[in-house]
């Protein structure tokens, strides 16, 4: 083999690894972006197609950044998740008033973290961007809550603990570091008491 031909086969062999280094990264923001949002993007590609949920979410994504979300002071947390002791205590006496407050406190932190809590709709729209996986099961609590005289313990318990996951999620700062509240924060879903 001649110098030039090893050259090229070097040349082509370093072209080849840049290639998949760039597909593999891709492939993992995508798959992390996806993880973000979860169904959410989902549900839009439902409504308006793959190319416009696309656009949509980058749209969302730079208001939602424009907001200037921040992270909760660890005092803010702690104040935060004592109220959600109290609230999930609540539960064994009146599970409707718990879930009902329980609302009320994700409204409280997503407001206090600088997210628009005005317009439930926009709310929703700016919450799809970093807590979208979670946002099923909060509008799924949202119709439980409305109808809580007529729902059942065991759907009040449901709905509880679907707030009880963008709860948490909420107190998160923006980086995922978590405070030792959030990473052990009581009863397991199982043991939230119904009746």
């Amino acid at each position: 083999m001649s110098a030039g031909t090893v050259i090229l086969i070097v040349v082509i062999l370093v072209i080849v690894a840049i290639a998949a280094t760039v597909t593999s990264k891709r492939m993992r923001r995508r798959a992390a972006e996806r993880g973000l949002v979860g169904p959410e993007y989902d549900r839009l590609v439902d409504e308006v197609g793959p190319r416009k949920a696309k656009a949509e979410f980058e749209k969302r994504r730079q208001c939602v950044d424009e907001l200037g979300i921040r992270p909760l002071s660890a005092e803010r947390r702690a104040a935060y998740t004592s109220k959600w002791d109290a609230a999930q205590q609540q539960f064994i006496d009146s599970p409707a008033k718990a879930v009902s407050t329980a609302g009320a406190l994700i409204t409280a932190v997503a407001a206090d973290r600088g997210y628009e809590v005005a317009e439930n709709a926009q709310l929703m729209t700016d919450l799809s961007v970093y807590h979208g996986r979670h946002l099923t099961g909060y509008r799924n609590a949202q119709v439980t809550a409305a109808r809580a005289g007529q729902a059942s313990t065991e759907a009040l318990r449901r709905a509880l603990l679907d707030y009880r996951v963008l709860f948490l999620d909420l107190l998160e700062s923006r980086d995922g570091a978590r405070t030792a509240t959030t990473q052990a924060p009581g009863p397991e879903p199982a043991e939230v008491p119904s009746q």
